[in-house]
């Protein structure tokens, strides 16, 4: 999953696509860097991030969706609000990916209406205060419960479990130490009967182990692309494509030759 923040400010690449040719090109170059799907998101949900108006994130994102909507890979949505999920829904993506696991008021109903797959993410409080004091009893055990709950309650609004991906949301209310537990975790997490999907591209987990900038994380983030799909990982949502297909192509080579 391809990377494409059309926001100001999210922690990475924050303003240099938010110009609507800009994302277009970008997203361009994804596709043709080897993404299997493209991550388009209007609002940042770095740690600290403010929300923008449903308005503000409609104006940024769907221009650049019906540009891509005809392309040759299928279309996220990085959202958390219930009428930018149902417009990008009509421009035509494929996946709904919600940091807030569809709590919102109508998100289940948009989501069931429709035969899109939803991604449900784990986070504890909201992007503005996640990290200024996460706390857990037993984080592994805490995130999966939730992962579980969420996805009955998916399936219970009628959205069939096949459509169903799971995340659980790597520097989204937790330390470094509950960022570890969960990825060692991972093997658990992939049991739970649906597809993973991991982020932690770039993510400052990466800058805290390794002590490197966010523009110097490649190799922990390839290090960790690769750790997550051996751990049980469907999918692993990343900024640097062509990179991550490099590895991965080393990565299958290995295993088909043994």
């Amino acid at each position: 999953m391809g990377i494409l923040n059309v926001t100001p400010d999210s922690f990475s690449d924050g303003g240099r696509y938010l110009a609507r040719q800009q994302a277009v090109d970008q997203g361009l170059r994804l596709i043709e860097a080897g993404a299997d799907v493209l991550d388009i998101g209007g609002e940042s949900t770095r740690p600290g991030a403010q929300p923008v108006s449903v308005a503000e994130e409609l104006r940024r994102v769907l221009p650049v969706i019906e540009a891509l909507a005809s392309g040759p890979i299928p279309l996220s949505i990085d959202t958390r609000h219930p009428a930018v999920m149902q417009a990008a829904l009509l421009a035509g993506v494929s996946l709904i990916n919600d940091i807030q696991a569809l709590q919102a008021p109508g998100a289940l109903d948009i989501c069931a209406a429709s035969p899109a797959g939803v991604c449900l993410m784990h986070m504890q409080g909201t992007p503005a205060t996640m990290q200024q004091d996460p706390v857990y009893t037993d984080v592994v055990q805490e995130v999966r419960h939730f992962l579980l709950q969420r996805a009955r309650a998916a399936q219970a609004a009628g959205i069939a479990p096949e459509r169903i991906l799971l995340d659980p949301g790597f520097g989204f209310g937790k330390t470094l130490a509950h960022n570890l537990s969960l990825f060692g975790a991972l093997p658990q997490l992939a049991t739970l009967g649906y597809p993973l999907l991991v982020g932690l591209s770039r993510k400052s987990v990466l800058g805290t182990v390794t002590g490197h900038g966010v523009e110097e994380r490649l190799p922990a983030s390839l290090t960790a692309a690769l750790l997550a799909l051996e751990r049980g990982a469907w999918m692993v949502r990343v900024h640097d494509v062509a990179a991550t297909r490099q590895a991965l192509a080393l990565r299958q080579a290995v295993m088909d030759s043994a």
